[in-house]
């Protein structure tokens, strides 16, 4: 499902129009990246977080030169669904 897919379905469900309701979408997603950026977790209860994971640094390898490079730790984000969430999905067919 597309962004343009989740703002049409919203708009027929709600009945407001396409625009304010792209307006809302644009505005929670950039309400949850700038949280996220600033270190902040994002907790939607019945659905999920969003959260900050921290990657450990690590050491990869590039087989066909035969080197090795250390990546450093970083962050990344992650969505972490709620139980009622995952039980839902699972029993779709």
């Amino acid at each position: 499902m597309t962004k343009a897919e989740i703002v049409n379905e919203i708009a027929n469900k709600t009945g407001f129009d396409k625009n304010g309701v792209q307006t809302i979408v644009e505005a929670f997603m950039t309400s949850v990246k700038s949280s996220l950026a600033k270190n902040d977790n994002v907790y939607l209860r019945g659905f999920g977080s969003f959260i900050v994971k921290e990657r450990a640094q690590k050491t990869a390898r590039n087989i066909a030169k035969k080197t090795s490079i250390i990546i450093p730790a970083h962050k990344v984000p992650a969505f972490k669904p709620c139980k009622t969430f995952v039980s839902g999905v699972k029993k779709i067919k």
